[in-house]
């Protein structure tokens, strides 16, 4: 195949789940439902969280931040896919598919720190109590989304602009619903040497320090909770961070998951599937996760339907 400068380069084909016909209708409406639920739990998280004053601490800033990322990385990928099953097309313009690469990257790995500044909001919370409104000042929690933030679209602008200098070959077909960072790269002619070492780095950077930072957290966490005297001190101490300790496992459980798919499968729906459980799912169950064991998130979520005074 004749390179051609990536100039020439009008638009990318994301093949999605299947081309059979017969499966569209199923497909759109599964992302459909997927997307409004998504939108809808985490709309309502948010909204639960501005309108209690009783939520109005780190912990659920966090929560509202978290919240809001996920329906950003939902609405960056889901919105293309039922456009193009409607219109009975499989393009992306090479533009709206650099957009939405960079957005997947930032707002994915924005939810990576996020978690992980989660993990050190319960480790304040549970290891110095006493400290704890001191230590996790409103600056520091906005410093602390703000750094995550930077620190995100950084690595985002700088793998999206690795890719500018790339060539690409004839064949533009993306085996995705949305364009994946290393999908694109494979479909270059040109050297993608440092294009492959910067995703490698960049990976382990963005999943083993978060990564390590959650472990070292929780294993203080525990060995505090070991501590205390009382069953039911552990019980209660062990519940405040039960629900984000939930979210992590779907988090990376999934990310793992679509790891493994990659590395040992070359069923390219098998990958789509994979990668859909990653970048749908867990945005889609995150709510359910923290309003389903959190007494003061249903308590909120009540006062915010009933208009209620809060009881708690």
């Amino acid at each position: 195949m004749e390179p051609r400068n990536h100039t020439a380069v009008s638009e990318f084909l994301l093949l999605g789940l299947t081309e059979d016909p017969a499966l569209q209708p199923l497909i759109f409406s599964l992302f459909l439902s997927m997307y409004l639920v998504t939108i809808l739990g985490n709309l309502l998280i948010i909204l639960a969280v501005s309108s209690d004053a009783h939520l109005h601490t780190p912990m659920y800033f966090f929560l509202s931040n978290l919240s809001l990322t996920d329906i950003c990385i939902s609405t960056t990928t889901i919105p293309k896919t039922l456009v193009n099953i409607q219109a009975h097309t499989q393009s992306i313009t090479y533009t709206g598919c650099l957009s939405q690469l960079c957005s997947v990257l930032i707002f994915g790995g924005l939810e990576n720190c996020l978690l992980a500044v989660m993990a050190y909001d319960r480790y304040v919370a549970i290891c110095h109590p006493l400290r704890y409104m001191v230590i996790m000042n409103p600056r520091l929690c906005v410093l602390l989304v703000l750094l995550c933030l930077l620190v995100t679209t950084v690595n985002a602008l700088l793998h999206t602009l690795m890719v500018l200098r790339l060539s690409f070959c004839t064949a533009l077909e993306i085996p995705h619903f949305f364009c994946e960072l290393t999908q694109v790269i494979t479909l270059s002619c040109s050297d993608t040497l440092i294009n492959n070492l910067l995703v490698f780095w960049g990976t382990s950077l963005f999943a083993g320090v978060p990564v390590s930072g959650i472990i070292f957290s929780y294993a203080q966490i525990v060995s505090s909770i070991l501590r205390i005297p009382s069953v039911g001190g552990r019980y209660k101490a062990f519940s405040t961070c039960g629900s984000h300790l939930s979210v992590v496992s779907l988090f990376y459980g999934t990310g793992f998951g679509v790891y493994m798919s990659s590395a040992v499968s070359d069923s390219s729906i098998k990958n789509v599937v994979a990668s859909m459980m990653y970048m749908v799912v867990p945005q889609m169950l995150n709510p359910f996760i923290y309003s389903l064991r959190n007494r003061e998130m249903k308590g909120a979520l009540g006062h915010l339907f009933t208009g209620s005074p809060s009881s708690l």
